[in-house]
């Protein structure tokens, strides 16, 4: 899911796309508590999170981590698959990750992606 996430927001799946411009979409991700993971990787997947102290490297599991915040899972995951530079942090700001089924965005008349 997270692949396919990516792929919009860069603008892959148009016929306009150009690496160094931003042509991609804006994406909506609702439910996102109800996310799966094939394997064992909600017991074994781990999470870093560095405080900036020494010492300060803390792991969560991805268990945890979706009880307490679902929505890092799907925008971590994105993250990592945009470039790293201005244009991918760009490209970041145009995804919104929400927990349950409402989100605020009902006047952009949003449509589901179908995949």
């Amino acid at each position: 899911m997270c692949s396919r996430i990516a792929a919009v927001l860069r603008g892959k799946n148009k016929a306009s796309y150009t690496p160094h411009v931003d042509t991609g979409d804006f994406v909506i991700v609702i439910n996102c508590e109800k996310v799966t993971f094939t394997g064992n990787k909600l017991e074994e997947k781990l999470y870093d999170h560095f405080t900036g102290y020494p010492g300060g490297l803390k792991q969560e599991t991805a268990k945890n981590l979706q009880a307490r915040r679902p929505e890092v899972l799907i925008e971590r995951g994105v993250k990592g698959m945009l470039p790293k530079n201005r244009l991918g942090r760009k490209m970041y700001k145009k995804l919104f990750v929400y927990a349950g089924a409402e989100h605020p965005h009902g006047a952009q008349q949003p449509k589901e992606l179908k995949y």
